[in-house]
């Protein structure tokens, strides 16, 4: 019972997590990182698809279906990720400042 009357008058902790100094950013500077990372999902989508059709056209011209296409897929996703990492990182680096 005294270990419950306890628990009831302890001070609960403050849960909150935002960071007090935080400050805004501006309109322009919110408008270019919306560009940027709107730019690095059309640069991952892309390069996958134009590869994907490059690896199609290899096929075609070659005959050894379906390898192309799965060559074409994997460098188009490597090629990808490593443009989405490097405009991405561009956004953080603007944010940690």
């Amino acid at each position: 019972m005294e270990g419950a009357k306890k628990m009831q008058t302890e001070e609960k902790p403050d849960l909150t997590f935002t960071n007090k100094s935080f400050a805004s950013e501006s309109k322009a500077e919110t408008a270019r990182n919306t560009g940027l990372a709107f730019s690095a999902g059309i640069s991952l989508f892309g390069s996958v698809v134009i590869m994907i059709f490059f690896g199609w056209g290899v096929d075609f011209f070659f005959y050894i279906a379906p390898w192309g296409t799965v060559g074409g897929i994997i460098l188009g996703a490597l090629i990808g990720f490593v443009q989405f990492f490097r405009i991405t990182s561009r956004i953080l680096k603007k944010t940690r400042k």
